[in-house]
């Protein structure tokens, strides 16, 4: 099973608090049967700042993460997100976010596609749309 697509820190969220409709989570179930959950370290981050979580919402954060690929910080990110980031108005965990996707060549999920809709170099799909 390869990697196809990058899951932004909502689309984690919704998946992981089962909030998703029933069309986007048929899509998500889809992604998962050919593609392993793939995040970058910032949606990590993001994910393990959650301040409100229980101790069974920590439980299932941490399978999650153990059992997803985490994409870390190379070099090549760290230049595509500056290069994101010169030419784009766009918070920075974003454009790493991006940057990520862009440079593993992977699909970014997320709901928030307004916040990517200027980087034509990045596919992104909404699941709530699909």
């Amino acid at each position: 099973m390869g990697i196809k697509y990058l899951w932004d820190t909502n689309t984690v969220i919704y998946f992981l608090q089962n909030q998703f409709s029933e069309s986007a989570s048929q899509f998500i179930e889809k992604t998962m049967e050919d593609s392993q959950p793939s995040i970058s370290v910032i949606t990590e981050i993001e994910l393990l700042c959650w301040k409100t979580a229980t101790e069974e919402d920590l439980e299932i954060l941490h399978s999650f993460i153990n059992t997803a690929t985490t994409l870390e910080l190379k070099d090549a990110v760290k230049f595509k997100t500056a290069e994101i980031r010169k030419m784009n108005k766009i918070k920075l965990p974003d454009a790493i976010i991006a940057a990520t996707a862009i440079i593993h060549n992977l699909i970014l999920i997320t709901r928030n596609v307004k916040d990517f809709k200027n980087i034509n170099e990045l596919e992104t799909i909404n699941p709530f749309e699909e």
